[in-house]
């Protein structure tokens, strides 16, 4: 694989990108309003197009990095879309978050034009992403996976085959139920110890050095104690779209899902108070302005 077209160049896929070009892949992005600026990944080597059809002809590998199952799916399947152009061979590598059902649908669709597909979701954040130290939950068939190995090695620390296609976008949603609850639970807590007298230097000290201590706590930490949110730059109307693709997971599955489903509540009321930008880690003082029940 020689090149690699990218849609989707936001805080986590312009490091993907940057890596890219430093490995010496000939990389094509897809221009989009919703980018980051693409000038220094330009400099560096990388084109551009305006039409996802030509992004796909010209690619041996088309990287998604987008915000859900809608986007992935337009930017596939619409009239100009990847797989209008998508050459026989070339490999669809998913690292959007999104529905494992959407997601089996999608690789269907890439294979009906002689295409390839995985889904290989990333945890970490945007600075792990500048790095090359992504960590990868790949689903697909494993023979795919080594032969875009090279190409993820570019850009990921860790990389797990997780299973057939869509188990790396269930372990996913499964990984991001588990540590955004955790971060909304420590979040509800400090606002709790906020109005019980307990100081946030004290709240935290005590959680470290005990049960609560772990990495949820880290994330949060530099917020409870000067209000800095950079320690998990994940924004709550992701979180709760993230969270509602749980629920319908679950459901699907027919899973318990109410402790979820209480966590996606306490999101939904925060979006609703604050808005799309701000972060998870602002819970604890958005959730200290909502009064009990």
């Amino acid at each position: 694989m020689k090149t690699i077209g990218m849609v989707g160049i936001g805080m986590m896929g312009h490091g993907i990108a940057s890596n890219l070009v430093k490995h010496g892949y000939e990389l094509v992005l897809f221009e989009h309003p919703g980018n980051q600026p693409l000038d220094t990944l330009k400099a560096a080597g990388a084109s551009s197009v305006h039409s996802l059809a030509e992004l796909g002809s010209k690619s041996d590998a088309v990287i998604l990095v987008l915000t859900g199952s809608a986007q992935i799916e337009s930017v596939l399947t619409a009239e100009d879309g990847v797989l209008k152009g998508l050459r026989k061979g070339s490999v669809v590598i998913d690292c959007s978050t999104a529905m494992p059902s959407s997601t089996k649908r999608m690789a269907q669709a890439v294979e009906a034009v002689g295409g390839r597909f995985i889904d290989a979701p990333m945890t970490r954040t945007p600075k792990e992403a500048a790095e090359g130290r992504l960590n990868l939950l790949v689903g697909g068939d494993a023979a795919v996976l080594e032969l875009c190995r090279p190409v993820l090695e570019s850009f990921a620390e860790n990389i797990t085959h997780v299973g057939a296609v869509s188990a790396g976008h269930s372990m996913k949603l499964l990984h991001n139920y588990v540590s955004i609850g955790m971060v909304a639970l420590l979040a509800e807590a400090a606002a709790c110890a906020q109005r019980s007298q307990v100081s946030s230097d004290v709240f935290v000290d005590v959680l470290a050095s005990g049960g609560g201590g772990g990495i949820a706590l880290e994330r949060i930490k530099p917020y409870l104690l000067s209000e800095d949110p950079s320690g998990l730059r994940f924004s709550i109307a992701n979180a709760a779209k993230d969270l509602g693709y749980y629920g319908t997971m679950a459901q699907e599955a027919g899973a318990q899902k109410e402790i979820a489903s209480s966590v996606l509540g306490t999101l939904q009321q925060a979006l609703a108070q604050r808005g799309g930008n701000a972060l998870v880690p602002e819970l604890a003082s958005i959730l200290n302005e909502f009064p009990g029940p």
